[in-house]
């Protein structure tokens, strides 16, 4: 299996509801650094899993959409705790639509949003 990643960070306010996020509850910023990983068991034509700059257009067309918002304000989110966990998962999914169609023969993306050098998660799927 062959990858590329290509990397690009967000900014974003927002708060979580329910006790076990703590402090987290109140609204507070966050940056995160995020890794977009696209994979392909063979390389196309040209040699590559995708053009990297390609791919670095999409990842930060994707994350403009995010970045310097209150995201407690997005009625996409409304009533969902914008997790590390779920911004990956919104991230990819926005990721896959835009680049389906322009790199065939790709079969998946994970996305990592790294919230410190010592914590991070990530989202992994198909295409």
């Amino acid at each position: 299996m062959f990858t590329v990643t290509v990397r690009d960070h967000l900014m974003v306010a927002h708060s979580f509801r329910g006790e076990v996020f703590g402090p987290a509850r109140r609204l507070h910023g966050a940056t995160f650094v995020v890794d977009a990983s696209f994979r392909r068991p063979d390389l196309d034509a040209d040699g590559i899993v995708i053009d990297i700059g390609l791919a670095a257009r999409e990842l930060a067309a994707v994350v403009a959409e995010l970045t310097y918002r209150n995201l407690d304000d997005e009625p996409a989110f409304a009533g969902v705790n914008t997790t590390t966990e779920f911004l990956a998962r919104t991230i990819a999914d926005r990721l896959a639509d835009r680049v389906r169609d322009a790199a065939p023969g790709l079969t998946g993306i994970t996305v990592a949003l790294h919230e410190s050098h010592v914590a991070w998660a990530s989202y992994e799927r198909a295409l």
